[in-house]
């Protein structure tokens, strides 16, 4: 896989997620609950960051990418570890409105929406770690 390609499946994972976030929030009218809104202040800007860097073929920006990355996947994992009940409620940051803890939807029997999330983080992270690679 050459590192333009990497650099497309980065930016298509960061584009279909704010896509279906927008669509589940915007079209089926799903209430985010704050973690979910978090997340997004991560995955979102990462279409434009990704976009730009292939489009003006930047070449030190995978540190942005990956900070943004390993935050938002930092808050993934608390959510899921939330949702699983891993961690207790008591520590969940939703007090008020939708709460974090519930698992409203799931697809396949086991993909929640903080799941999905998590893995796009993943990939995307995977990519831009590959990237950094075949740069040296």
């Amino acid at each position: 896989m050459t590192k333009k390609n990497l650099l497309y499946l980065a930016w298509a994972q960061a584009l279909i997620a704010t896509a279906g976030s927008l669509y589940l929030s915007q079209v089926l009218h799903w209430t985010p609950c704050i973690l979910c809104w978090y997340q997004r202040i991560f995955m979102y800007p990462l279409v434009i960051i990704l976009g730009a860097a292939i489009v003006m073929e930047v070449t030190n920006f995978e540190y942005i990418v990956l900070t943004m990355t390993a935050i938002g996947g930092l808050i993934s994992i608390y959510h899921n570890l939330l949702q699983y009940r891993i961690i207790p409620e008591s520590l969940a940051p939703c007090s008020a409105g939708v709460s974090c803890t519930i698992n409203y939807h799931f697809w396949f029997g086991f993909l929640t929406v903080p799941l999905l999330s998590l893995i796009v983080f993943v990939v995307i992270t995977a990519c831009m770690l590959i990237y950094r690679k075949k740069l040296s």
